[in-house]
C-alpha cells in the first residue's frame, strides 16, 4: 500500500521560486545611455569579445538588491519607500574612467565600467540610502563593501582593467526598480528626484 502524500494535490512541497527582484539603482541620463553603448560597442571590438553588448535600456548603476520575490510586496515596497524618501542629496556627477571585467563566477564575467575619484559623491549617496535601508530591517542587508560599476556586456575572456576616455553624467534621480527574473524586464516602480 503506498503512501499518501502530505500535500493536497496541486500544492508544491517546495517554496516557490523566486519570480522578480527589487533593487535601487541609478538609471543614466539619455546622453550617459549614449556615451556607455559607444564605449560597449568599441570595447568589444578591441578586446574582442563574443558577448553581446547590453540594450541601452539596462544599463544601470546598482546600489543595493533589495531581496528576490515571488510577485511584489506591497510592504516591501513601501518600506523602501519610505527609506527613500529620508535621503537627501543635490543632483552629483559620476564619472567612469576604465574597464575591467569584473571578477566573479568562471565562464560568463561581466565585462564592465568602474571608476575612481569621480564616484566619491556616488558612494557617499548609496552609503546614506544603505544606512536607511538598514533601519528598516526588511530585505537583505547592504554589504559594507559597494565596488559602482556598469556592466556593459558578459563575455568568458578575462580582461585586465585599463584606462578608457571618461564617461560622466549628472545623476539626478534614485529609482526602485522592479526586475522580472528569467524575463529580462526592468520595470521602475518608483522615483526620488534629487534635490538636495
Amino acid at each position: 500500500m503506498s503512501e499518501k502524500s502530505a500535500f493536497p494535490m496541486g500544492m508544491r512541497s517546495e517554496p516557490m521560486a523566486a519570480t522578480g527582484r527589487l533593487s535601487f539603482e541609478i538609471l543614466p541620463d539619455s546622453a550617459g545611455v549614449e556615451q556607455i553603448g559607444d564605449a560597449a560597442r568599441r570595447l568589444r571590438a578591441e578586446n574582442r569579445l563574443r558577448g553581446r553588448a547590453l540594450e541601452a535600456g539596462r544599463f544601470h548603476i546598482t546600489l543595493h538588491h533589495v531581496d528576490d520575490y515571488v510577485g511584489l510586496p506591497a510592504d516591501v515596497v513601501e518600506k523602501m519607500s519610505r527609506a527613500a524618501e529620508t535621503v537627501t542629496a543635490a543632483p552629483f556627477e559620476v564619472e567612469f574612467d576604465y574597464a575591467a571585467s569584473f571578477s566573479g563566477r568562471p565562464g560568463n564575467r561581466p565585462f564592465v565600467l568602474g571608476g575612481g575619484e569621480g564616484l566619491k559623491a556616488l558612494i557617499a549617496f548609496r552609503n546614506n540610502l544603505a544606512d536607511a535601508i538598514r533601519r528598516t530591517g526588511v530585505g537583505r542587508k547592504p554589504s559594507a563593501q559597494f565596488v559602482p560599476h556598469v556592466t556593459l556586456l558578459y563575455d568568458q575572456l578575462v580582461i585586465q582593467q585599463r584606462p578608457v576616455e571618461p564617461i560622466r553624467w549628472t545623476v539626478r534621480e534614485l529609482v526602485l526598480v522592479h526586475s522580472l527574473l528569467g524575463r529580462t524586464q526592468h520595470l521602475p516602480l518608483a522615483r526620488w528626484p534629487l534635490k538636495g
